[in-house]
């Protein structure tokens, strides 16, 4: 830098004064960097912006699950004997002693009444007028999981006199005057297409998977069959979108039903552990009747095979020999053939199930093409969607060890490997089961 510093006789006076000499501010890079060369007051700044955010602790109550077994093995048992200490018992030490490791229990059967103290407010009447059930289905819950017994929650969803009686609103109807319609049982149906129930239904599963089931099983997914069908009328399936469609207006049931038990938000009133698989969501399955595998219709009930395995992670047919006419397969009695039954059954549902195509429109269903009559492709499972529920009672025939274990075994050889057993008695046939880990004849499905 050049600086002027005065005149002489001898001229103008140059003095260079040197840049390192030159009065200019500092800059300490030291306050331009989080290190350890800061200041203090720096360093104490950078422990304030990196302290984390202190998370409580997780108080809620935790429900400790089963996982799913590789092969469902199950027995039912009604709400009645669930609130019997004695017999409930008694069904506890079947399962202990056999092959069977899960359970069917009721909470909601075909009075419309559930069987366990729920906590929604909705579900509190059908609790306090109960026909059967148990104050301590919790407790009864967690020592079946300390057996590691797989826990079931099956619900009747339609079928529903105490609801039909408080909401005439949204229940089947006689067509000649207006009035709640009953079959010949003297029980009456919700419509299908009724949506507020949808949501009633909805909030008794979550209760159910809340205190500790492990699935949720729906039983009577379906429009009435067996009453006076000529005076019946389903108002809201007839105003629905699907109008007077019971396919449609069913498979939209399902629908909504599988997106919203997805949703983990509904669950988090307690904590989930050990369900065996990343979603803390319950498992489902859905009961059909039998001719669901066998019939390309709907049964004029609304179900169709293909229309309900996308929304379930099972399929269970109620392929009681005794439930088929006279006329299948040309056996006469099916009572008598209760391999050849069951196995038709179930053979005819698993190509059904493995099949890309079908002749059943479905929501997601794509026509191919413009043949009459029309084909559409369907999504494609495996047999493993599949239980086979088994007959143990005597309707219609006579039915003994070696009946129960050829419906077993015909299961099995189709490729089916997991069954439920249904025995509304609750009185199992135990010479019909094997001691646990004992070896079976177990055939490659096909």
């Amino acid at each position: 830098m050049t600086k002027l510093v005065g005149l002489s006789a001898v001229g103008l006076i140059i003095v260079m004064v040197p840049l390192s000499y030159v009065m200019i501010p500092r800059f300490d890079l030291a306050y331009n960097r989080l290190d350890s060369t800061a200041p203090a007051t720096i360093s104490k700044q950078t422990s304030i912006l990196e302290e984390k955010e202190i998370i409580p602790p997780d108080t809620r109550p935790v429900i400790k699950h089963v996982p799913l077994p590789e092969q469902i093995k199950a027995i039912y048992m009604t709400s009645c004997v669930a609130g019997t200490p004695s017999f409930r018992n008694k069904l506890v030490t079947l399962i202990e002693e056999t092959e069977i490791n899960a359970v069917v229990i009721d909470i909601k059967d075909y009075s419309g009444t559930i069987s366990f103290p729920p906590v929604s407010t909705a579900w509190q009447p059908a609790w306090e007028n109960a026909r059967c059930g148990t104050r301590d289905m919790q407790e009864f819950i967690t020592i079946l999981h300390e057996k590691d017994i797989f826990v079931i929650a099956r619900m009747t969803v339609f079928q529903d006199p105490f609801y039909a009686v408080k909401h005439p609103e949204l229940a089947v109807l006689k067509f000649s005057d207006g009035s709640v319609w009953h079959d010949y049982k003297g029980l009456s149906f919700i419509d299908v297409a009724s949506k507020p129930y949808w949501d009633h239904i909805l909030e008794l599963a979550v209760n159910a998977y809340n205190i500790g089931f492990d699935e949720i099983n729906l039983d009577y997914v379906r429009y009435p069959s067996d009453g006076n069908m000529q005076d019946i009328s389903f108002p809201h399936t007839d105003k629905s979108e699907y109008a007077g469609d019971k396919q449609a207006n069913l498979e939209a049931f399902f629908k909504y039903l599988n997106e919203r038990l997805d949703d983990v938000n509904l669950y988090t009133s307690v904590k989930h552990e050990n369900t065996g698989r990343a979603s803390t969501t319950p498992y489902t399955s859905v009961d059909l009747f039998g001719m669901t595998t066998t019939n390309f219709d709907d049964l004029s009930i609304g179900q169709v095979q293909d229309r309900a395995a996308p929304y379930f992670d099972f399929i269970a047919p109620m392929v009681y020999p005794s439930h088929y006419p006279k006329s299948f397969l040309g056996l006469g009695n099916p009572n008598d053939y209760p391999y050849k039954v069951v196995n038709y059954a179930m053979q005819a549902g698993v190509n059904r199930m493995v099949a890309s195509t079908t002749p059943m429109q479905g929501f997601l269903h794509e026509r191919i093409g413009t043949s009459t009559p029309a084909v559409y492709s369907k999504p494609v499972y495996t047999a493993n969607r599949f239980r086979t529920w088994i007959q143990d009672f005597d309707y219609g025939g006579d039915y003994d060890a070696v009946d129960v274990r050829a419906q077993i075994q015909a299961s099995y050889d189709v490729g089916v490997m997991s069954f439920m057993i249904w025995a509304p008695s609750n009185i199992y046939t135990r010479d019909a089961l094997l001691k646990p880990g004992a070896s079976e004849i177990i055939a490659v499905g096909q």
